[in-house]
């Protein structure tokens, strides 16, 4: 995939216009040697333009290829991006606030599974904010199904890093895999083994946890064993975040709720089993956050190999129909989606499909 002399426009604004497109355009744009310039960047944000965790996403992706960058500065609402040749390496990203890290992870991902060799990325920022995936949603959802594709990625949390102090860290290490990505299909969930949930509450009183903890499992019926306060150290606060995991043979899906001044333990245990609820009211496999992180690495595997591939997921979110939109400008591919109803739940059908 080498389209050096090609040159793809995107609007920002188009869809959701979030930063998303910005993260996915900058990684096919890596991933294919494809030059790309974009205006209007996170135009339907309350502050539109870069700001620091997109400012690192972008800088991150220039130091991964050696690109060329006009517009690369706090608040730029365009930006040209001219690849060179992707290195695995040794990499070490800050975003310097409490911005989302694991987003900078999402843009150097794709091209760093396709390269010369294993790469090292050292990540500091936020590690569980609202609006972004938490690590334990990478590690736990995302990363197995990244080794159904033959690549591997492996992540550790050094240390937690909450909204609105951040200083989390976190370490990936990225195995491209042998021959190149391969296409799978992701269509039940199989058998449920497992669901826990559990507390993250550094340097707030332990009361909170116990609060967020009984009003769920009052919602679920689940055992005391099944409710669970994670490690975190008191200096890693303050923070509060409850999850919930669901695994199952073919998947695991995490939840998440936080915790903010004004809001009962009650509506943060309310919201994550809302969430959770929908999810297994649905015949889906995956999530729609998951669904959305599903289509990029799935569209390279399709593009690379000439297989198709195929998955469920509980909603079809504007997020994921953006994403696909700005994915079909880089790669020969198409995305096709329908709603399947059954007795078992409705479920959306996407099927990835060469070009």
């Amino acid at each position: 995939m080498d389209n050096k002399n090609k040159l793809i426009e995107l609007d920002g604004s188009h869809g959701e216009g979030g930063g998303q497109i910005l993260r996915t355009a900058l990684a096919l744009s890596m991933c294919t040697g494809t030059p790309l310039r974009i205006a209007n960047i996170r135009a339907k944000r309350p502050k539109p333009g870069l700001m620091r965790q997109h400012l690192t996403c972008v800088l991150a992706a220039q130091e991964v290829c050696g690109a060329t960058v006009i517009g690369a500065e706090l608040g730029s609402q365009a930006l040209e991006f001219r690849p060179g040749q992707v290195h695995a390496g040794d990499y070490r990203f800050a975003v310097g606030t409490a911005g989302s890290c694991t987003l900078v992870l999402q843009t150097v991902l794709p091209p760093l599974m396709l390269a010369d060799g294993p790469s090292r990325l050292h990540l500091s920022g936020g590690t569980h904010n609202p609006m972004a995936p938490p690590f334990h949603f990478l590690q736990r959802s995302f990363a197995p199904l990244i080794r159904r594709a033959g690549a591997k990625l492996d992540l550790t949390l050094r240390r937690h890093g909450f909204f609105p102090a951040g200083g989390g860290e976190i370490e990936a290490v990225i195995t491209p895999a042998d021959g190149g990505l391969r296409p799978f299909d992701l269509l039940e969930r199989g058998e449920p083994l497992e669901a826990f949930a559990e507390v993250l509450a550094p340097a707030l009183p332990r009361g909170v946890a116990d609060r967020e903890l009984e009003a769920l499992q009052g919602l679920t019926g689940w055992d005391s064993h099944q409710l669970r306060v994670g490690t975190a150290r008191q200096n890693e606060g303050p923070g509060n975040a409850l999850m919930t995991t669901l695994a199952y043979e073919q998947l695991t899906e995490v939840f998440i709720a936080f915790g903010e001044r004004g809001l009962s333990a009650e509506e943060v245990a309310q919201t994550v089993f809302k969430e959770m609820r929908a999810y297994e009211l649905s015949a889906g496999a995956a999530g729609p956050h998951l669904a959305d992180q599903l289509a990029l690495p799935l569209a390279l595997a399709v593009a690379g190999s000439g297989r198709p591939a195929a998955f469920t997921c509980t909603e079809l979110t504007e997020h994921s129909r953006t994403n696909f939109g700005v994915i079909a400008r880089f790669l020969d591919v198409r995305f096709d989606s329908h709603l399947e109803v059954s007795r078992a739940g409705n479920a959306w059908r996407v099927d990835v499909l060469p070009g």
